[in-house]
C-alpha cells in the first residue's frame, strides 16, 4: 500500500529508563496498544574498567572507521592490532593510542558524540551476526550496552542527537521460533506481499511507493529508538516496521523534530523524513544501496542533502528543499558525475561544506564542496580535489573547525587513517601501519590492472587482474577467479591478504564484477534480477574464457572461489560449467534458496526476497537457480568454509553441499571457523582460512605429474 503521510507515528510511552516491557504499555489506552512485544532497549552497565593494551600487538595491522571528537584533536577508530577489530582512541597527531574496550568481540562501527562525552560503537558478541550497541567514555570508563543486550536480539548504531544528549539505535527483535514442520521459504507474515525479484521500484515520489507499517515492530521486525546514555530520560520510539528488511536513523534535525530514516530491502532502499512531533512521514525518495549514511539535514532543516540514484544510473548529490512541515518544495541535482557514483557523503553539523567520495570504476576521487551557495541551477561549488596516496576511501570523518580524517585502503597497503587539513594535504596518522609492513618481507606487493571483457550477451564486465610476480608475462599461468559478495558489492583495488596468499603460491587472481555488482550503474545492478541470475552464472565462465584468450590464464588450471553471494556463484559455476574449473572454494555461500530462506534471519529474508525472488511466488525459479538442484553435475573438488555463528547464511548451506558432493564421490571438505559469523574478523581464523584455501587451490591447480 502507498505511504500514508497523514497517519500518526506511534511513539513509546515514557517509562523509567531500564524498565522492561513493550512500548505503549502502561500509558496508552488498551485499545491503542500495539500488538506484539517490542521492548525498548534496556541499558546494561558493564564491569568498570579501562581498556588495557594487549601484550602482543601486530606490526601489520589495519585502522579504519575514524570518528573525531568535536575539537578534532582526538580520534576513535577500529584497529586489529590485537588480532580482532577493537575500539581504539588517541591523539590525532600522536602515537600513544589505547584500546577502549578490551573485550574480544569484533567492533564494526564507531561514532563520537557531538558533545564529546561518549563514544558509541557496535560490536558482535562471539563474532556472530547478532550485534549490540555500546557507549564508553573517552577515558575508557562508564562502558554500557545501550541496545541488543536481550537474548536473541540485535542492535545497530544510528546517529546522535546534535546536542549529544541521546543516540538513535535500531533494534531487531528476536526471531520467531520456527516449527519443525514449517515449509521451506519461510518469511515473516508481513513480508508475504513482497514483490518478486525482477520488478524495478521507481525512484520518484512517496505516493508511488510501497509503505512500511508504522509503530513498534513485532517479533522479527525492526524498531528505532532514541536512547539517553545518561539515563536522564526514557527511550523514545522513533519508528518501527514489521517484517522490515533494514532500518537506520541517519540524522536528526537540530531541534529534534525531523528524523531522516533509511529503510527498505536491497535495490529498493528509500529515505524517509519523519515528523517526530506530529507523527507521520513527510517525504520519501528512492536512495542508492551501499553506505547506509545516505544524507543529512542543513542546520535549519530547510534543506536535505541526499545520496540518491532516483531515476538515474549513478548516485548523485541531491538537494531537497523542505518547508516548515518537512514537505518537499523542490528537488534538484547539486552534484553529479558521468559514469561515476557518489559513494560517500559526509556533512558536518554546521552544514557549510561537505565531503564527497566518487567511485570512478572502483577508484575513489575525493572532493570537498561549499554548500552555502544558493544557485538557481542547483549546482554547488567551489570544489577542492585532494591527491590521495591510496586508491579507495572507505570512510570520511569531517571536523567542525575544518579538515577531515579519511580511512584509506590501497592494493599494496594496509588500511590506514589519514588526516587532511584545511588545505587538504594528506598526512598519515602515526598509529597506522607502515607501507613496508603490508606483505611479508621479500614478497613484493602486487598492483592489479583493470580489465574489461564482454559477456556472451554483449554486456561489458569489469574487474582487476593480479599477476603473480614470478610469472613470465607471455606464459599462461594457473588462475583463480575470485567472486565478491553482495551481489551488490564491487571489486575494488584494496589490500586483500587472501590475494597475496594466492599470489605467493604462484596463482594469478582475476576478480571480476559480474552483473549485479555496484559501480557500473543501476541497470547493471538490476541485470541479474529474476532469471537474469542465469546470465550472472554464465558471466563467471565468460570472465574465465577472457583471461584465457588474453594468454594470462592456463585453461587447464582454472579455479573459482568466492564468499557469501560469491560462495553461491562458486557452487553454481561448478555445477553449471562442470568441465571449466579444476577446483573451487565456496565461503559462506547459499547452496539451496529454499533452505536459505528457511534458516536465515527474518529481516535478511525480507531483503533477500527483493533481490533473489520470493520463496513462495518464485519457488520454481529459485529451485532451478539453486546449486543443489544440479549437484549431479559437480566434477571439481570443493572446499567449503563457514563461520559457526553465521545466521545470515546458516552453516547448513555448506554442509549439505559437501555431503552431497561426497555422496557422489567428488572430493569435498568443510572448514568450520569457531567464533566467527558471516564475516571472518579474527586474525587467527583469517590466517587459517587463507592458508586452507590456498593449500586447496595450489594442490588441485598444480601441473599434472
Amino acid at each position: 500500500m502507498p505511504l500514508d503521510h497523514t497517519k500518526p507515528l506511534r511513539r513509546a510511552h515514557e517509562t523509567p529508563c531500564g524498565a522492561a516491557g513493550p512500548p505503549g504499555a502502561g500509558g496508552f489506552p488498551a485499545e491503542d496498544r500495539l500488538p506484539g512485544p517490542a521492548p525498548a532497549p534496556t541499558p546494561v552497565r558493564m564491569p568498570g574498567h579501562r581498556g588495557v593494551d594487549p601484550p602482543t600487538l601486530l606490526a601489520a595491522h589495519g585502522c579504519w572507521y575514524p570518528s573525531a571528537d568535536p575539537t578534532g584533536e582526538h580520534v576513535a577508530f577500529i584497529c586489529d592490532r590485537a588480532g580482532v577489530p577493537q575500539l581504539w582512541s588517541g591523539p590525532a597527531r600522536g602515537t600513544e593510542v589505547h584500546v577502549l574496550d578490551g573485550a574480544p568481540d569484533p567492533v564494526t562501527e564507531v561514532s563520537w558524540s557531538p558533545d564529546g562525552r561518549w563514544i558509541a560503537y557496535t560490536s558482535a558478541p562471539g563474532g556472530g551476526e547478532h550485534t549490540r550497541v555500546l557507549v564508553v567514555r573517552p577515558d575508557g570508563t562508564g562502558r554500557q550496552v545501550l541496545a541488543g543486550a536481550e537474548p536473541g536480539s540485535s542492535a545497530h548504531l544510528g546517529c546522535w542527537r546534535r546536542d549529544g544528549a541521546a543516540l538513535a539505535v535500531t533494534v531487531a527483535q528476536p526471531s520467531p521460533v520456527r516449527s519443525e514442520h514449517a515449509g521451506p521459504g519461510h518469511l515473516p507474515p508481513e513480508a508475504e506481499g513482497a514483490s518478486p525479484a525482477g520488478g524495478r521500484t521507481p525512484g520518484a515520489a512517496a505516493s508511488e511507493r510501497a509503505g512500511p507499517a508504522l509503530g513498534p515492530a513485532r517479533s522479527g521486525g525492526l524498531a528505532a529508538y532514541l536512547v539517553d546514555p545518561d539515563a536522564a530520560t526514557a527511550p523514545v520510539l522513533l519508528f518501527g516496521e514489521e517484517g522490515a528488511a533494514s532500518l537506520r536513523v541517519c540524522d536528526l534535525s537540530a531541534d529534534g523534530r525531523f528524523a531522516l530514516v533509511r529503510r527498505g530491502p536491497r535495490g529498493r532502499r528509500e529515505a524517509l523524513v519523519l515528523d517526530t512531533a506530529a507523527g507521520g512521514t513527510t517525504f520519501a525518495l528512492h536512495v542508492a544501496d551501499g553506505d547506509p549514511w545516505i544524507g543529512r539535514f542543513s542546520a535549519d532543516a530547510r534543506t536535505l542533502w541526499l545520496r540518491s540514484d532516483a531515476e538515474r544510473e549513478f548516485a548523485a548529490l541531491l538537494r531537497v528543499r523542505l518547508d516548515e512541515e518537512g514537505r518537499s518544495r523542490g528537488l534538484s541535482v547539486a552534484a553529479e558525475r558521468q559514469q561515476s557514483a557518489l559513494d560517500l557523503l559526509s556533512v558536518p553539523d554546521h552544514g557549510r561544506w561537505s565531503v564527497l567520495a566518487w567511485n570512478a570504476h572502483g577508484v575513489t576521487e575525493l572532493e570537498t564542496v561549499d554548500l552555502t551557495l544558493d544557485r538557481a541551477d542547483g549546482d554547488i561549488g567551489p570544489r577542492h580535489h585532494p591527491v590521495l596516496p591510496h586508491e579507495v576511501v572507505t570512510r570520511v570523518a569531517p571536523v567542525e573547525r575544518g579538515g577531515l580524517f579519511a580511512a584509506l585502503s590501497g592494493s599494496r597497503r594496509r588500511p590506514g587513517i589519514w588526516e587532511l587539513d584545511e588545505a587538504l594535504v594528506p598526512v598519515r596518522t602515526g598509529w597506522s601501519a607502515r607501507d613496508e609492513d603490508a606483505v611479508p618481507p621479500g614478497r613484493p606487493p602486487v598492483r592489479p590492472v583493470p580489465l574489461r571483457c564482454e559477456a556472451r550477451d554483449g554486456l561489458v564486465l569489469g574487474g582487476w587482474y593480479y599477476r603473480a610476480p614470478e610469472h613470465d608475462p607471455g606464459r599462461p599461468a594457473p588462475c583463480v577467479i575470485h567472486l565478491h559478495g553482495g551481489p551488490e558489492e564491487q571489486e575494488r583495488p584494496v589490500f586483500n591478504p587472501l590475494y597475496h596468499e594466492l599470489l605467493g603460491r604462484g596463482l594469478d587472481v582475476f576478480a571480476p564484477d559480474v552483473r549485479g555488482s555496484s559501480g557500473w550503474g543501476r541497470s547493471f545492478v538490476d541485470a541479474d534480477l529474476g532469471a537474469g541470475r542465469f546470465a550472472a552464472i554464465d558471466d563467471v565462465a565468460d570472465c574465465a574464457a577472457h583471461v584465457v584468450s588474453l594468454g594470462y590464464a592456463d585453461p587447464l588450471r582454472l579455479g573459482v572461489m568466492g564468499r557469501s553471494y560469491g560462495g553461491y556463484l562458486t557452487m553454481a559455476s561448478l555445477v553449471w560449467h562442470p568441465d571449466l574449473f579444476r577446483a573451487g572454494v565456496a565461503v559462506c555461500g547459499m547452496s539451496d534458496f529454499a533452505t536459505f530462506f528457511a534458516g536465515t534471519e527474518p529481516w535478511i529474508a525480507q531483503s533477500a526476497a527483493a533481490k533473489y525472488g520470493h520463496p513462495e511466488d518464485d519457488r520454481e525459479l529459485l529451485r532451478s537457480l539453486s546449486p543443489m538442484s544440479r549437484i549431479d553435475q559437480l566434477r571439481a573438488p570443493v572446499l567449503a568454509v563457514h563461520g559457526e555463528h553465521d545466521t545470515n547464511v546458516p552453516p547448513t548451506e555448506s554442509e549439505q553441499f559437501v555431503r552431497a558432493a561426497r555422496d557422489r564421490g567428488v572430493p569435498a571438505r568443510q572448514l568450520m571457523l569457531r567464533n566467527e559469523g558471516h564475516e571472518f574478523l579474527r586474525a587467527d581464523n583469517r590466517r587459517l582460512y587463507r592458508r586452507a584455501a590456498a593449500d586447496w587451490l595450489e594442490q588441485h591447480l598444480s601441473p599434472a605429474p
